[in-house]
């Protein structure tokens, strides 16, 4: 098959759709580069999946403009969209046999019946399925019902491919495997894709770009790494991944008083506010033990095999460290230690 050259650019400039007085979308300007892997990550509620149905042309925005390509998608029909979309509920035909499926939107765009075989054993053959052309759908396994459904979403070679929170019916070993796959997927065929989730380790794992919503805002867009070691604000760093927040204030840029006690910033903290009352921001990994930190109690200790996380309790508040079994510290239950933070590690947010 041949990779999708085209430029398939996402372009939404001030999105918004309201139901009654609620905005589940509101405002939404993002730029988004063509054949990229995105992840739209956030709370239920948030508004990520309202979004999805506004690009695939299910919901009418309120207000806004949608563009791909650098054309206006806005008011265009579903059907004439030349969008891929892949259901949570898959949606997949149990009267039809596994070909049929997948070659569903050909046919409804009048292809003949060879073209459509064809091109169902070419994508069945893709999410490596060969053979299972003639194969009725209760026949399948849930993993291989989810490969139908991507590859169906595929059929019309899309300019863009949106898949709903498309593996949330999968166990946790088949889910770990199907992200590889449509990973690899995606990259073969270069097509735009946006996926839905509320996994935090799927999107960060899969995307190139991970868009953060709350409330119907973008809280933040970029790469996954990005958005999980330079959070933009305290919503991001609470909800991707696990972050220590802890109440404070910044001195001047370069001190911070956390506790009573002062703490010398390095140039690698990353400082997003000014001075006055801020909350710090600190991944478990940069969690250090030192007799000279912040005064803190043991409360819990646990084995996780690939790491070792103890949970301490600094003056009310939970702090959450993780260390590898190599440089497990020597603590118990109730231990009174001290707290240090890796330089480069804090974040400072308003």
């Amino acid at each position: 098959m041949q990779a999708n050259m085209t430029s398939n650019d996402l372009s939404l400039h001030g999105v918004t759709k309201r139901f009654g007085a609620t905005a589940a979308v509101d405002d939404v300007t993002l730029q988004i580069p063509g054949g990229r892997f995105i992840c739209l990550l956030g709370p239920s509620g948030c508004g990520k999946t309202t979004l999805l149905r506004l690009l695939a042309g299910l919901e009418a925005p309120t207000a806004g403009r949608i563009l791909v390509g650098g054309a206006d998608q806005t008011h265009v029909p579903t059907h004439r969209r030349d969008f891929g979309m892949v259901f949570q509920s898959l949606a997949l035909f149990p009267h039809l046999s596994v070909g049929e499926n997948v070659a569903y939107p050909l046919r409804i765009r009048g292809a003949t019946r060879a073209q459509r075989r064809a091109r169902a054993e070419e994508l069945l053959d893709l999410v490596r399925l060969p053979g299972l052309t003639d194969r009725r759908i209760h026949q399948l396994s849930g993993g291989q019902r989810q490969r139908v459904a991507i590859a169906r979403g595929l059929a019309i070679d899309p300019k863009l491919f949106l898949l709903d929170e498309p593996l949330s019916a999968l166990d946790a070993n088949l889910r770990e495997h199907m992200q590889i796959e449509l990973r690899q997927i995606q990259s073969r065929l270069g097509v735009t894709t946006l996926v839905v989730t509320h996994d935090q380790k799927e999107a960060l794992t899969m995307a190139d770009i991970v868009i953060v919503m709350d409330r119907g805002r973008v809280q933040q867009m970029g790469a996954p790494m990005e958005v999980y070691r330079d959070p933009a604000n305290a919503f991001v760093a609470g909800f991707i991944g696990t972050s220590n927040l802890l109440p404070a204030r910044l001195l001047d840029a370069a001190t911070l008083e956390v506790s009573g006690h002062r703490l010398a910033l390095d140039p690698a903290d990353r400082v997003k506010a000014p001075p006055g009352p801020v909350t710090l921001s600190v991944r478990p990994e940069d969690v250090r033990l030192d007799p000279e930190g912040l005064p803190a109690r043991v409360t819990f200790v646990r084995d996780l095999g690939e790491s070792v996380q103890i949970v301490l309790d600094h003056q009310g508040h939970e702090i959450i460290a993780l260390f590898s079994p190599r440089e497990r510290p020597q603590v118990n239950l109730g231990d009174a230690v001290g707290l240090a933070f890796a330089p480069g590690g804090r974040v400072v947010l308003p």
